[in-house]
């Protein structure tokens, strides 16, 4: 497996709609290899979620794992996603993103959703999710769309670099 080169905020690719995949192509190695390579890269920069327009391809491919203190998530492979909200209630927490390294900020997203995709065997998948799972779902999927996180947030003054939301603001979410 190879590590990819994670694109940062202001290449093109972060801002286009991601192509859909034909669950044909799902078969080719090319495409096994990209997955596999996708998993390596984000577990290798620590991340929670890849979507393959952040390694400067235009798929909609998204890959999901945790096993942190915000929740525990299998390894989930998101092939043309689409996303339906099954609850109306928005809940602001902190992000960050690959993309948009050492910064952190306050987003809104949706509660709770359901997730209809293809898995990596082109196979139909059907998510509930709710909490981290549905954050870390609508963030990916948002990559997909040609957005990131900034578009979301209601406030800037809450953007922060790693180490001063570390010192300032994390100590104040904790208690």
């Amino acid at each position: 497996m190879t590590i990819l080169k994670v694109c940062r905020l202001g290449h093109p690719v972060l801002r286009m709609e991601a192509q859909r995949v034909h669950p044909a192509d799902l078969a080719t190695p090319a495409l096994q290899t990209l997955i596999n390579d996708m998993m390596q890269t984000m577990e290798e920069y620590y991340g929670v979620g890849l979507a393959a327009p952040q390694i400067h391809e235009s798929l909609a491919i998204a890959v999901i794992e945790s096993h942190g203190p915000r929740g525990e998530i299998p390894m989930t492979v998101l092939v043309n996603p689409d996303i339906t909200v099954l609850d109306e209630e928005l809940i602001e927490d902190w992000e960050g993103c690959l993309s948009i390294p050492d910064l952190r900020g306050r987003v809104p997203r949706w509660r709770k959703l359901r997730v209809d995709a293809l898995d990596r065997d082109g196979k139909k998948i059907q998510i509930k999710a709710d909490g981290f799972f549905a954050r870390v779902i609508q963030h990916e999927f948002d990559h997909l769309m040609g957005k990131v996180y900034l578009d979301r947030m209601r406030d800037l003054k809450t953007l922060a670099h790693l180490t001063e939301f570390q010192r300032y603001w994390l100590p104040h979410e904790n208690g």
